[in-house]
């Protein structure tokens, strides 16, 4: 049950949903297709007027143009995914990279005069391994509950692994940035120089097992009651109006609905990198945006909606259909959404839509 939110996981949980076009609740905020020359939108940049769009499928930034068709801002050649990117206000535009198989991953960073700047974000997983004393899984669990979990091919009792994948990015102050790592469940901070330093590292998400999600996931009887330490694997940062920074995270295991809506939004103080839980309960939060007014907005890849958090209460705001990543503006969100994907990869395309208040 280790958290992994590559490519394939968010694939497989995507063969749940169906294929709905976009579309708003009754009496709501109105939607409209710009482009659906994407895939897989992880993550979406507002930068003047400009939307760029980091798509893991097609491993490519790009900028949406005029039509809707998309510029191609960087293609990655020896990159296998490519999940975050956002532009600061020097114009500088950042995205990460991962590369599994060569177990490698970076920040790349590029902008006006020639600028660039790669950062290795895997080295401090492999010289520090921030959440290496983190438990998770069950501790001290007897033969029936380690038998049954060993059964499924899920880790019963483990410490931090080794892991990278960099999924969000968003700048920072004086040109630095602050990246979500899901593979490391931290936050990293990126300088100017491109040195990475550890600001927060996410709480794990304990699960209790009632009788029915230990059916859920074909388990015995021995395991209701046990309580199992989840990873929390962040999807995604942003730095809200009080300069505190927000995290939305996509809980290990399964993250398919089938042991509840378990997503969560945190803050983070990046000054002493404390996570608060804001709130919980979303079907797959895979992304967020946080308005100018303190408002929060939440994906539920598996809700096909966005929720919204305002003054501590989540309610449902629009129904989009594999609403996957999202940001805001003053005249609305911009939702990206992914492609539905059968056992033979994508059967249709993603969008980006816009939604308007």
């Amino acid at each position: 049950m280790q958290a992994r939110t590559a490519l394939s996981t968010l694939a497989a949980g995507a063969l749940v949903l169906g294929t709905a076009l976009p579309g708003s609740a009754g009496g709501g905020p109105s939607t409209e297709v710009v482009t659906s020359d994407v895939i897989a939108p992880f993550n979406l940049a507002l930068s003047g007027h400009h939307v760029y769009v980091a798509d893991g499928f097609a491993v490519q930034v790009s900028k949406i143009g005029r039509g809707g068709g998309l510029v191609p801002v960087a293609n990655p050649t020896t990159a296998e995914d490519v999940a975050g990117v956002d532009v600061n206000d020097y114009g500088r535009i950042a995205w990460t990279e991962t590369n599994f198989t060569a177990a490698t991953a970076t920040l790349e960073v590029r902008g006006p005069k020639g600028y660039s700047l790669s950062a290795d974000l895997r080295r401090i997983e492999d010289v520090r391994n921030p959440d290496r004393k983190v438990e998770y899984g069950i501790n001290g669990p007897g033969p029936c509950v380690r038998a049954a979990f060993e059964e499924i091919g899920a880790p019963v009792e483990y410490t931090g692994l080794v892991d990278a994948h960099p999924y969000a990015v968003t700048a920072w102050k004086d040109g630095s940035w602050i990246v979500a790592d899901a593979g490391g469940n931290d936050l990293l901070k990126v300088d100017r120089r491109g040195r990475v330093s550890l600001v927060a590292v996410l709480p794990v998400h304990p699960i209790t097992f009632t009788a029915e999600q230990a059916t859920a996931l074909g388990l015995p009887s021995c395991v209701v009651g046990k309580t199992y330490r989840f990873e929390p694997v962040p999807t995604d940062v942003e730095v809200g109006p009080d300069g505190m920074l927000y995290v939305s995270t996509l809980p290990g295991g399964p993250e398919d609905p089938s042991l509840g809506a378990r997503g969560a939004v945190y803050t983070v103080n990046p000054a002493t990198g404390k996570a608060t839980k804001v709130a919980s309960g979303f079907a797959g939060a895979t992304n967020l945006a946080v308005a100018k007014n303190g408002t929060i907005y939440v994906t539920e890849l598996f809700g096909g909606q966005v929720s919204r958090i305002k003054n501590g209460k989540v309610t449902p705001f629009v129904s989009i259909a594999n609403a996957l990543s999202v940001e805001v503006d003053r005249g609305g969100l911009w939702v990206g959404t992914l492609a539905p994907l059968g056992e033979m990869g994508p059967e249709g395309p993603g969008t980006v839509v816009r939604v308007r208040w």
